[in-house]
């Protein structure tokens, strides 16, 4: 069978790396969409905000339009299509590029370069979006009424001026790169291992012809859909204590107890202190369950789907 190289053209081939961006970022977006509702409902449990911090999951997103709207379901939602396209495009172009280059370079292949090339593409993306991250979160936090910031662009200048300059934008950075090395990885390894063995096991049953290469097999859509979704659940579960540390970081001075939370470790330890294991560390769990087994689903089979649609197979 020809490599996906050499069966494109030169000029398709002078474009891959751009395709493969430009599918990431498809995917990303797709799946965030998909949950955004869900996504603030998570921003607003995990760092308790005092109008919903007495409410439970799907209490909360019925309050949240009531007070706020329905679209107050989305607030945030702009300034995260903006950093979830170069995310999403980042994350998968980079998985794609780190795992050629560990089997090539390291000779390390089988399942385990999955989850190495997954934990660095995770990293990589994150390090790259991190500022755009910072600004939804802190636009996902403002409850209808109490406006701090007026929009992006405001949020960017007030972070940069009052909170010390670009360092302001990479608050939290820590906990975020150290949950997201085994969120990638696991998510990467899962979705990869249950790909192949699938394809393996029962090319007929759960494979079918690529699109755009019909001497490469791949999973059917609803198998697609659901090894993402187990690929989310159990990457979510390792890395949730982590992502409830890095939001507390990331919205800072917007708390009372911010002077608590500067680090990663005291971050940590102050939610265990305060709140315990499942109301602190795993609170909103629950609702990340609900969030991220569609999105992860819907983000590897649109990515998928877009790897046919741009002949990278």
């Amino acid at each position: 069978m020809a490599s996906p190289a050499a069966a494109l053209p030169p000029a398709r081939h002078d474009f891959y790396w751009l395709r493969s961006f430009i599918a990431g970022g498809v995917a990303g977006c797709c799946a965030k969409t998909t949950t955004a509702p869900l996504d603030r409902v998570k921003i607003l449990l995990q760092a308790h905000n005092h109008h919903y911090k007495h409410l439970g999951v799907f209490s909360t997103l019925c309050a949240v339009p009531k007070k706020e709207g329905y679209l107050g379901l989305y607030k945030g939602n702009g300034a995260m299509m903006i950093r979830i396209f170069p995310y999403g495009a980042i994350q998968f172009m980079a998985f794609d590029q780190y795992k050629k280059v560990i089997k090539k370079q390291l000779g390390i292949s089988g399942h385990v370069h999955r989850l190495m090339a997954g934990s660095m593409a995770g990293i990589t993306a994150v390090i790259c979006t991190y500022p755009l991250d910072m600004v939804r979160v802190r636009l996902a936090f403002q409850v209808k009424g109490e406006h701090r910031y007026m929009g992006i662009i405001h949020a960017f200048k007030m972070i940069y001026t009052k909170e010390g300059g670009f360092r302001g934008f990479y608050r939290g950075l820590m906990p975020t790169v150290v949950g997201m090395a085994p969120y990638a990885g696991f998510s990467f390894f899962t979705f990869g291992t249950l790909k192949s063995i699938g394809l393996a096991q029962a090319p007929n049953l759960l494979g079918r012809p690529s699109l755009d290469n019909p001497d490469v097999l791949v999973l059917k859509t609803h198998v697609n859909l659901l090894c993402g979704g187990i690929a989310g659940a159990i990457a979510q579960t390792i890395s949730y204590p982590l992502d409830v540390t890095r939001r507390r970081m990331q919205l800072g001075a917007v708390l009372p107890d911010s002077e608590k939370c500067l680090t990663m470790v005291q971050t940590l330890k102050y939610v265990y202190q305060q709140h315990g294991i499942r109301r602190g560390l795993y609170r909103g769990l629950s609702l990340n369950y609900i969030r991220c087994i569609p999105s992860q689903a819907v983000a590897f089979t649109t990515y998928e789907l877009m790897k046919q649609f741009l002949h990278l197979n």
